[in-house]
């Protein structure tokens, strides 16, 4: 995602790439720059300096941010960029790998040196090399987002309410970019959630790499529950979506305040993984068949109309064909509204290297076609069972394609991962909230029309 506004003599373009964690951390950064009297332009044209903040997930994501570094790099070779930034989790996980294959790059950034962005960025614009590499520990408290300069639309916006990690699962490395879980203490996260709804937003996404795990280092327990009804009562937020739930820490009470909460939508996502006993052994999930199987059926009972999305790694190291059999019986049977597949990430730092049985390229892509088939059947069927029915809907924006259609989203849909409700309607307009009639489904997607007056 790009962003920009008119250019001026101090200028600057904003490439954001990753998950919405990484894009809080632009939003911070943004606002920081802004406050500063840095003004965003149309494009990276003509920029004193471009500021990319970068993903280090899996490699397809740094192939991703390196391709745009060097975009960007041959930019300034001809003349239409002053300097580069570089920010982020590549530039947290692989500093070393970025200043011997991109040294043209003018400041790193890490993850948790973004507070420091301003003065990287006065650096690079001034051409100083005296110190290229802005990088601090991982916080034991998780940063303050207050102050950011919003890139999504203004009726809806993330909330981080901690940071890091302290799953050990041994196919990823977030923990090693972004340390440990830190709780952001519930006031702040409150404070935030109020200064956003100031700004227009009625729909709150909180994310966090482990949601369900808040306020265990900070507070000795588990506080998610409690801080999902604070937030229930923040005035202005119309929808509280939760993402990035972990199965080990849904307790009666998270279950209860779910199902009660009038704000919190019937939305969780919930990444499994993978179902068999023995890969999620492997996987380092503290979690078996047995006890996910009855964790979706408590969510499926005390929250009637939930929307369950998933992901799920397919080729991982030493997966037979019948464990992988077993997870797409197992996608099929539980019918998910909304279900993700990955292929296995060969990640180097990470424990799953030294696993046994790691396997070819098409192996892996030949599993997740099957797998991504299997969804398909399923999410379409359940598209198809939606025709008929009213639904409440939050308008994005007009459809600029047909007059008088608007793009919408109905609980199951999370922005930019889920699918879309097509609404044809008048007098509509963006982070509108109104009722619907389903008319039609194509694909993931709905078709419907305004019956209600928006609110």
């Amino acid at each position: 995602m790009s962003v920009s506004l008119p250019t001026t003599e101090k200028s600057f373009a904003f490439v954001s790439l990753g998950c919405p964690k990484n894009l809080v951390d632009s939003e911070r950064m943004l606002g920081k720059l802004a406050q500063d009297g840095y003004a965003l332009q149309p494009d990276a044209n003509g920029a004193s300096v471009v500021v990319i903040n970068t993903c280090g997930f899996i490699e397809s994501a740094r192939q991703e941010s390196l391709s745009v570094i060097r975009e960007m790099l041959d930019l300034k070779k001809q003349g239409k960029v002053g300097s580069v930034v570089v920010a982020g989790c590549l530039a947290e996980r692989q500093k070393d790998m970025l200043l011997q294959e991109v040294p043209e790059v003018d400041q790193i950034v890490g993850v948790f040196g973004r507070e420091e962005i301003v003065q990287a960025v006065d650096r690079a614009v001034e051409h100083q090399q005296e110190q290229r590499a802005w990088f601090k520990p991982a916080p034991v408290r998780a940063l303050n987002d207050t102050a950011r300069l919003r890139i999504t639309p203004r009726h809806y916006a993330y909330l981080k309410i901690s940071e890091g990690c302290d799953r050990l699962c041994t196919f990823c490395a977030i923990p090693k970019m972004r340390g440990k879980h830190a709780t952001k203490p519930m006031e702040e996260v409150l404070a935030e959630a109020r200064e956003l709804a100031a700004d227009g937003v009625r729909e709150l996404l909180i994310v966090a790499q482990d949601s369900t795990y808040y306020g265990m280092d900070l507070y000795g327990e588990v506080r998610f529950a409690q801080l999902l009804r604070e937030l229930n009562k923040v005035d202005g937020l119309e929808w509280i979506r939760v993402l990035y739930a972990y199965p080990e820490h849904i307790t009666s009470e998270l279950l209860k305040t779910l199902s009660s909460s009038e704000k919190v939508i019937p939305y969780i996502d919930m990444p499994l993984q993978h179902i068999n006993d023995r890969v999620l052994k492997r996987m380092q999930r503290r979690v078996n068949r047995a006890s996910t199987e009855k964790l979706i059926g408590q969510l499926r009972k005390e929250i009637p109309l939930l929307n369950f999305r998933t992901t799920f790694i397919v080729g991982f190291p030493g997966e037979t064909e019948a464990e992988f059999e077993e997870l797409r019986n197992f996608v099929k049977d539980m019918a998910f509204e909304r279900a993700g597949v990955f292929t296995y990430s060969f990640e180097p730092d990470t424990p799953a290297v030294k696993l046994d049985g790691h396997m070819p390229e098409e192996v892996k892509q030949d599993r997740y076609n099957r797998l991504m088939e299997t969804q398909q059947a399923v999410a379409f069927a359940w598209s198809e069972r939606q025709t008929g029915r009213e639904i409440e809907v939050i308008i994005d924006g007009a459809d600029p394609e047909v007059p008088n259609h608007w793009l919408a989203r109905s609980h199951a849909d999370a922005p930019e991962i889920d699918g879309m409700v097509r609404v044809k309607g008048k007098n509509l307009r963006s982070g509108d909230i109104v009722q619907v009639k389903v008319t039609a489904a194509d694909g993931y997607d709905l078709a419907a029309r305004a019956v209600g007056t928006p609110r």
